[in-house]
């Protein structure tokens, strides 16, 4: 399974980076699916998350590193918040995020920790002794192959332990402002199957990427995730969503 991923991420990306016009031959055209109503679904999501006060907006990772730290400092700590985040709420990372940063969040700082140190500043956050694992182990990398800083590629990012497709794509966009593919969360999955943004069902949020990314116009690839994000935390909830509230309740084939 892993490799077959693997495989499908760099595959995604160079298909997306060719350009037949390169060559003086253009692509062939073929018909492209795309959804019943997805672009009025899209604006209609807008407008509910046009306020931004989701979780995310407030406490996502964008706000959870140190913006004023050297370049390669910053970088770090967006990967170490993307691995904290995972099955986390956004509050419960922030807040490990916070105290971590208070005891100088570098490379070298979180090396010179002990995994019992460690453990005790990150809980509660979900499997926080994987991720002491898999922090001690990833910040090692970084520093013995990286000098210190953050791979600049999907392929490399989800050879680190710990690191998921979702978050190498938005280690990618945050990080180094580079669009490399959509960032499919549970949240994401979970709404873009409500509203048959895919053709047939996907079981595993990384089938849903592919299947996004087959159809969604590349320029809308860094808004998808934190746009669905917030909506799935406020309207779209995983149980009892609030379809009367939903702009979209009389255009998505999911609402009740």
């Amino acid at each position: 399974r892993r490799g077959k991923r693997r495989k499908s991420i760099t595959i995604a990306y160079e298909s997306a980076q060719g350009d037949g016009a390169e060559q003086g031959t253009p692509e062939p055209q073929r018909p492209r699916w795309e959804p019943r109503d997805w672009r009025q679904q899209l604006e209609r999501i807008r407008e509910m998350r046009r306020n931004r006060d989701a979780p995310v907006d407030e406490m996502g990772v964008e706000k959870c590193y140190d913006s004023s730290a050297p370049p390669q400092v910053m970088r770090y700590q967006v990967l170490l918040s993307l691995m904290l985040s995972s099955q986390t709420k956004d509050q419960v990372t922030s807040a490990a995020m916070l105290r971590l940063r208070q005891h100088g969040l570098t490379v070298d700082s979180v090396l010179q920790m002990d995994d019992a140190t460690l453990g005790q500043i990150i809980y509660p956050v979900g499997f926080w002794r994987n991720k002491v694992k898999y922090i001690k182990q990833t910040t090692a990398i970084l520093k013995q192959k990286y000098g210190g800083d953050i791979p600049r590629t999907v392929e490399e990012l989800v050879q680190l332990p710990g690191v998921g497709p979702k978050m190498a794509h938005l280690a990618m966009n945050i990080a180094w402002d580079s669009v490399s593919g959509i960032a499919v969360d549970t949240h994401v999955h979970r709404i873009t199957n409500r509203l048959k943004w895919v053709k047939k069902e996907t079981r595993y949020p990384e089938e849903t990427r592919v299947a996004l990314e087959d159809w969604l116009p590349r320029d809308l690839w860094r808004e998808i995730n934190w746009l669905l994000v917030g909506f799935g935390q406020q309207t779209c909830l995983p149980v009892n969503p609030r379809c009367n509230d939903c702009l979209n309740q009389d255009i998505c084939p999911a609402a009740k």
